[in-house]
Protein backbone atom coordinates (compact mmCIF):
# COMPACT_ATOMS: atom_id res chain seq x y z
CA UNK A 1 0.00 0.00 0.00
CA UNK A 2 1.07 3.25 -0.66
CA UNK A 3 1.73 5.95 1.96
CA UNK A 4 -0.65 8.40 2.01
CA UNK A 5 0.55 12.16 1.13
CA UNK A 6 0.74 15.34 3.26
CA UNK A 7 -1.74 16.68 0.33
CA UNK A 8 -4.12 13.89 1.12
CA UNK A 9 -4.17 13.98 4.52
CA UNK A 10 -5.15 18.12 4.06
CA UNK A 11 -7.67 16.96 1.73
CA UNK A 12 -9.08 14.56 3.77
CA UNK A 13 -8.84 17.06 7.12
CA UNK A 14 -11.21 19.94 5.21
CA UNK A 15 -13.64 17.06 3.67
CA UNK A 16 -14.24 15.45 7.46
CA UNK A 17 -14.06 18.91 8.69
CA UNK A 18 -16.96 20.28 5.78
CA UNK A 19 -17.65 17.30 3.16
CA UNK A 20 -20.25 20.04 1.11
CA UNK A 21 -16.30 21.88 0.32
CA UNK A 22 -15.90 22.24 -3.46
CA UNK A 23 -12.57 21.18 -4.96
CA UNK A 24 -12.04 24.90 -6.10
CA UNK A 25 -13.06 25.86 -1.78
CA UNK A 26 -10.34 23.03 -0.69
CA UNK A 27 -7.90 24.41 -3.06
CA UNK A 28 -7.52 27.94 -2.00
CA UNK A 29 -7.67 26.92 1.77
CA UNK A 30 -4.24 24.72 0.87
CA UNK A 31 -2.83 26.83 -1.67
CA UNK A 32 -3.20 24.39 -4.00
CA UNK A 33 -4.42 23.57 -7.77
CA UNK A 34 -7.42 22.50 -8.00
CA UNK A 35 -6.78 19.83 -10.87
CA UNK A 36 -4.31 18.40 -7.83
CA UNK A 37 -7.37 18.28 -5.67
CA UNK A 38 -9.42 16.54 -7.86
CA UNK A 39 -7.45 14.27 -8.93
CA UNK A 40 -6.23 13.34 -5.05
CA UNK A 41 -10.58 13.07 -3.98
CA UNK A 42 -11.16 11.05 -7.13
CA UNK A 43 -8.00 8.68 -6.04
CA UNK A 44 -9.26 8.47 -2.08
CA UNK A 45 -12.37 7.94 -2.98
CA UNK A 46 -11.58 5.50 -5.62
CA UNK A 47 -9.03 3.50 -3.08
CA UNK A 48 -12.56 3.55 -0.47
CA UNK A 49 -11.07 6.29 2.32
CA UNK A 50 -13.82 8.43 1.06
CA UNK A 51 -17.40 7.86 1.90
CA UNK A 52 -19.87 10.76 2.14
CA UNK A 53 -22.58 11.45 4.34
CA UNK A 54 -24.04 13.57 7.04
CA UNK A 55 -24.61 13.29 10.35
CA UNK A 56 -27.89 15.20 11.67
CA UNK A 57 -28.74 16.15 14.88
CA UNK A 58 -30.64 13.16 16.29
CA UNK A 59 -31.96 14.40 19.29
CA UNK A 60 -33.79 17.14 16.73
CA UNK A 61 -35.15 13.99 14.40
CA UNK A 62 -36.06 11.80 17.56
CA UNK A 63 -33.92 9.94 18.56
CA UNK A 64 -33.45 9.07 22.07
CA UNK A 65 -31.15 6.60 22.43
CA UNK A 66 -28.09 5.38 21.24
CA UNK A 67 -27.13 2.29 22.47
CA UNK A 68 -23.58 0.20 22.93
CA UNK A 69 -24.47 -4.03 22.41
CA UNK A 70 -21.61 -6.18 23.56
CA UNK A 71 -21.71 -9.26 23.15
CA UNK A 72 -19.53 -13.03 23.78
CA UNK A 73 -19.87 -15.51 21.35
CA UNK A 74 -20.23 -19.12 22.51
CA UNK A 75 -17.32 -20.61 20.19
CA UNK A 76 -17.53 -23.87 22.63
CA UNK A 77 -20.94 -24.17 21.35
CA UNK A 78 -21.10 -22.79 17.93
CA UNK A 79 -17.52 -22.20 16.12
CA UNK A 80 -19.20 -21.31 13.09
CA UNK A 81 -20.00 -17.57 13.00
CA UNK A 82 -22.26 -17.27 10.34
CA UNK A 83 -21.78 -14.60 8.81
CA UNK A 84 -23.86 -14.42 5.87
CA UNK A 85 -27.48 -14.87 8.47
CA UNK A 86 -26.04 -12.37 10.87
CA UNK A 87 -26.36 -9.85 7.68
CA UNK A 88 -29.47 -10.57 6.94
CA UNK A 89 -30.40 -9.42 10.69
CA UNK A 90 -28.62 -6.54 10.26
CA UNK A 91 -30.10 -5.77 7.10
CA UNK A 92 -33.96 -5.88 8.61
CA UNK A 93 -32.84 -3.49 11.32
CA UNK A 94 -31.33 -0.28 9.79
CA UNK A 95 -31.21 1.59 13.05
CA UNK A 96 -27.91 -0.80 14.01
CA UNK A 97 -24.99 1.40 12.86
CA UNK A 98 -22.00 -0.68 13.68
CA UNK A 99 -21.41 -4.34 14.52
CA UNK A 100 -17.81 -5.63 14.69
CA UNK A 101 -15.53 -8.43 16.56
CA UNK A 102 -13.08 -6.54 19.32
CA UNK A 103 -11.79 -7.46 22.34
CA UNK A 104 -12.63 -5.36 25.93
CA UNK A 105 -14.38 -6.49 29.07
CA UNK A 106 -14.67 -10.04 28.20
CA UNK A 107 -16.51 -9.54 25.30
CA UNK A 108 -15.91 -10.48 21.75
CA UNK A 109 -18.55 -8.15 19.84
CA UNK A 110 -19.88 -4.66 20.00
CA UNK A 111 -23.01 -3.28 17.94
CA UNK A 112 -24.00 0.99 17.98
CA UNK A 113 -27.87 1.09 17.40
CA UNK A 114 -30.13 4.33 17.66
CA UNK A 115 -33.67 4.66 19.09
CA UNK A 116 -36.82 6.73 18.73
CA UNK A 117 -37.39 5.50 22.20
CA UNK A 118 -36.91 3.22 24.55
CA UNK A 119 -39.88 0.48 23.20
CA UNK A 120 -38.43 0.57 19.85
CA UNK A 121 -34.85 0.03 21.69
CA UNK A 122 -36.65 -3.25 23.52
CA UNK A 123 -37.78 -4.34 20.04
CA UNK A 124 -34.55 -4.46 18.75
CA UNK A 125 -32.96 -6.02 21.82
CA UNK A 126 -35.72 -8.54 21.81
CA UNK A 127 -35.25 -9.48 18.24
CA UNK A 128 -31.68 -10.33 19.12
CA UNK A 129 -32.39 -12.13 21.82
CA UNK A 130 -34.55 -14.29 19.66
CA UNK A 131 -32.43 -14.95 16.52
CA UNK A 132 -29.03 -15.13 17.99
CA UNK A 133 -28.90 -15.28 21.90
CA UNK A 134 -28.87 -18.49 21.87
CA UNK A 135 -25.05 -18.20 20.08
CA UNK A 136 -23.74 -15.78 22.97
CA UNK A 137 -22.59 -16.82 26.20
CA UNK A 138 -23.50 -13.43 27.74
CA UNK A 139 -24.34 -9.58 26.20
CA UNK A 140 -25.16 -6.73 27.58
CA UNK A 141 -25.96 -2.72 26.47
CA UNK A 142 -24.81 0.52 28.02
CA UNK A 143 -27.80 3.29 27.08
CA UNK A 144 -26.61 7.02 25.90
CA UNK A 145 -30.06 9.07 26.16
CA UNK A 146 -29.53 11.40 23.13
CA UNK A 147 -32.45 13.69 25.63
CA UNK A 148 -29.24 14.24 28.17
CA UNK A 149 -28.09 17.36 29.21
CA UNK A 150 -25.39 15.98 29.92
CA UNK A 151 -23.61 14.82 26.56
CA UNK A 152 -20.25 17.09 26.30
CA UNK A 153 -19.61 16.19 22.99
CA UNK A 154 -22.05 15.47 19.81
CA UNK A 155 -21.60 13.01 17.21
CA UNK A 156 -19.51 14.86 14.85
CA UNK A 157 -16.16 13.72 13.05
CA UNK A 158 -14.98 17.41 12.95
CA UNK A 159 -12.99 16.66 15.96
CA UNK A 160 -11.32 13.91 14.29
CA UNK A 161 -10.42 16.16 11.63
CA UNK A 162 -8.60 18.28 13.79
CA UNK A 163 -6.62 15.34 15.28
CA UNK A 164 -5.54 14.06 12.13
CA UNK A 165 -4.38 17.68 11.41
CA UNK A 166 -2.06 17.70 14.49
CA UNK A 167 1.51 16.82 13.51
CA UNK A 168 2.81 12.76 13.93
CA UNK A 169 -0.80 11.73 13.56
CA UNK A 170 -0.80 11.37 9.84
CA UNK A 171 1.04 7.72 9.91
CA UNK A 172 -1.84 6.15 8.04
CA UNK A 173 -0.72 3.78 4.73
CA UNK A 174 -2.40 2.57 1.78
Amino acid sequence: MKKLTPIDHQILFQLIKNSRQSDRQIAKTLKISQPTVTRRRTILEKDGLLEYTSIPDLKKLGFEILAFIFGKWNFQKYPDTRVDDMHKFIDSHPNIIFISTGTGQNYDRIGISFHRNYSDYSKTIQDFQEGWGKYFETFSSFIVSLQSDNILRNLTFKHLAEYMNQPDQNQTTR
